[in-house]
């Protein structure tokens, strides 16, 4: 199977210093390889793996002083993956919820999965809840909490 797995760009994969979320998908990527899945990893430069890496920037954002708009660049990275996926089977963010308005709207044929930590925080709860129910893309939950 051929599948994209999306890091967050602010710690490498694996993290250099803290990074939970970068932690769980070198784990995940390294075992599919070992699988025998066809993984392409979308991360940071400064990546290790032993996928094929797709490196979105030279360096973890976390790591560049010069910085201004992070948020431009996870932008950027959504356009940049939406270009290439219909070359994946299956499509595995780790991005919270950047990835729901562009893929939402616009449907490449592969199916894709959104995991994040952002989403369960009663501040943005409710926002997430409502870009989920006008998003055309399904999405599931690993917990109620993250509904």
């Amino acid at each position: 199977m051929r599948i994209a797995q999306i890091s967050p760009l602010f710690e490498a994969v694996p993290p250099k210093l803290y990074g939970g979320t970068e932690r769980v998908v070198y784990s995940l990527t390294e075992e599919l390889v070992a699988m025998g899945h066809d993984v392409t990893l979308f991360a940071s430069g400064d990546s290790i793996t032993s996928a094929k890496l797709a490196p979105m920037r030279r360096e973890a954002l976390r790591l560049d002083p010069t910085v201004r708009d992070w948020i431009a660049i996870y932008m950027r990275m959504m356009e940049l993956i939406y270009r290439q996926a219909d070359d994946f089977d299956v499509l595995h963010f780790h991005t919270d919820y950047f990835p729901l308005s562009l893929f939402g709207r616009q449907r490449p044929s592969s199916p894709r999965c959104t995991d994040g930590s952002t989403c369960p925080s009663s501040r943005t709860s409710t926002n997430c809840s409502r870009m989920r129910r006008s998003s055309r893309s399904p999405t599931a939950s690993a917990s109620r909490s993250r509904a």
